[in-house]
């Protein structure tokens, strides 16, 4: 079997004048191109971003500070009580709840729920 290059074959692009075929030999000559993929950096500990941010200070503006902290506490009061009674009908153990605990704070943060 006879060795053939890519400039010897008989297609030479789509209008066959052999354009399009120098063009994407002179691409694929050139340095190859490097990318880097960017990753969006958390708002963790900030509490600024999310899609419920902005409902979250608007509600804290409207009833206060104070109140708002309360209410807060409360309903992350709450939400670790369900979360204890799911991991005891599922039978966890405290080290798992724990867990899962931090896994719902860190989902509010990243939600905004915690600006």
């Amino acid at each position: 079997m006879a060795a053939t290059s890519v400039s010897a074959s008989p297609f030479l692009g789509s209008w066959g004048t052999g354009e399009d075929h120098s063009l994407l030999q002179a691409k694929a000559a050139g340095p190859p191109q490097l990318r880097v993929a960017v990753r969006p950096q958390p708002m963790m500990g900030s509490g600024r971003g999310g899609i419920f941010a902005p409902a979250v200070v608007v509600t804290r503006n409207i009833i206060g500070k104070k109140r708002f902290n309360q209410l807060r506490g409360k309903a992350i009061a709450l939400h670790s009580q369900v979360i204890t009674e799911f991991c005891k009908s599922i039978g966890a153990d405290s080290k798992q709840r724990q867990g899962l605990i931090r896994l719902a704070k860190k989902n509010g943060e990243w939600l905004g729920f915690l600006a």
